[in-house]
């Protein structure tokens, strides 16, 4: 991000995150998580939160910062130099705590969302299942009303922090009687006997941020522990695709960023046929696209920020946050591979951590909704957005022949 683009408040915030990542997230901590020998880094938590980095979007009166998205954006590419599985920890925080804020009550904020922000209590977001990802309202997990608890039985899967946090926010089937938009809850459910997790992946990237499946064996949840009432899941789920999407696109703008560095820095470097290979079209126009598509894909993401802030229409607000996971991973999934291929055979090997990279953000456009979900997301916003607005010009109009009788036939 240029200097020029920051205000005071967003270059100093910049300038903390980087000195947290530069200072406080041990070299060795990244190599044991992508080894398998860390499993939960909550050390890493616990030091952001020692500098109140934890959801700066959220009131300072428990524990946040009172700022933004437009701010957030900012701390989270930095973040995302760490690659994977640190900025997706990070932002679990941003998105478990949206819930709290946006649908919590202020005894459930006390209780769930300060202590997350201050590093005391880690968070997890229990959504998929094992019978499908992106087909969420198809959730079969049950909770069944107890008298003052609600009963939950079920297994979701792929739940990034399982490892070690210490609640997680569930979507549970409450009523078969209604359409599923109308019956699901969320629920604050806390770790205990009756919560089993099973850390059991092998994964590609992504490792050390504690994967697994949970499962919920007549686990018992009070009443008070429903987030923005009995069956108004999918008003939280929707509301929570705001952070699960631009979390993972401001995420994706660092380790595009980190990666295209790293090898442009190489190829300043590393010389051939007697020039350095930045001389070489081959190399130097890699180069050229990588800078424009991190430029686009940061400019995307800071419009859908600046939407949200500005409390836009919600339908726009959805189309631009869909497009900038959608663009902003893309193109973090190319500019790594553009690094790796202008490193060459040395970028295959763990001399680099170019490598790393290429496997961790094969997931970026996977996970928080495929970006052909984002596709759907996209294009319907816009049929809509098309159906509500008059042209300011009629443009169809401005053709020789566009009053021809008999020639424009939809049927």
């Amino acid at each position: 991000m240029q200097d020029a683009l920051l205000t005071d408040v967003r270059g100093n915030l910049r300038d903390e995150v980087r000195a947290f990542v530069r200072d406080d997230v041990p070299r060795q901590l990244i190599l044991d998580m992508d080894a398998g020998k860390v499993s939960y880094p909550r050390e890493f938590l616990e030091a952001a939160a020692r500098r109140r980095l934890l959801g700066v979007r959220f009131d300072e009166k428990y524990g946040g910062r009172g700022l933004g998205w437009i701010d957030e954006i900012v701390a989270l590419e930095e973040i995302g130099v760490l690659s994977t599985s640190l900025p997706c920890l990070y932002g679990l925080v941003s998105i478990v705590g949206e819930a709290l804020n946006v649908f919590g009550t202020p005894e459930q904020k006390d209780r769930w969302l300060r202590p997350a922000l201050e590093g005391n209590l880690t968070v997890a977001e229990a959504l998929t299942e094992p019978r499908g990802g992106s087909d969420f309202f198809g959730t079969t997990t049950i909770a069944r009303r107890d008298g003052d608890t609600w009963v939950l039985n079920g297994r979701k899967r792929f739940i990034v922090g399982a490892e070690g946090a210490d609640y997680f926010l569930v979507y549970a089937r409450t009523r078969e009687d209604a359409p599923s938009h109308e019956s699901l809850s969320a629920f604050i459910v806390e770790r205990g006997p009756q919560v089993e997790v099973q850390h059991v992946y092998g994964l590609l990237g992504m490792r050390g941020g504690g994967t697994g499946r949970v499962y919920f064996r007549d686990a018992r949840v009070p009443v008070e522990n429903v987030i923005g009432g009995e069956h108004c899941g999918a008003l939280v789920f929707n509301q929570m695709m705001l952070p699960e999407r631009m979390t993972s696109a401001a995420g994706a703008l660092g380790a595009a960023r980190a990666a295209l560095e790293i090898a442009a820095r190489y190829s300043d470097r590393r010389k051939a046929f007697g020039k350095k290979i930045r001389a070489f079209e081959g190399v130097s126009f890699k180069v050229a696209d990588s800078i424009t598509l991190l430029d686009a894909a940061r400019a995307l993401v800071e419009t859908a920020a600046r939407a949200i802030d500005a409390g836009e229409q919600p339908g726009r607000v959805r189309r631009l946050v869909s497009e900038a996971k959608k663009f902003a991973t893309d193109a973090a999934w190319q500019i790594i591979n553009h690094a790796m291929q202008i490193m060459g055979g040395i970028g295959y090997t763990n001399v680099y951590p170019i490598e790393r990279f290429l496997r961790d953000a094969r997931l970026f456009t996977i996970w928080t909704g495929t970006n052909e979900i984002m596709n759907l997301l996209i294009q319907h916003e816009y049929y809509d957005e098309l159906g509500m607005a008059a042209p300011v010009r009629d443009v169809e109009a401005d053709a020789p022949d566009a009053d021809v009788e008999g020639e424009k036939i939809y049927e």
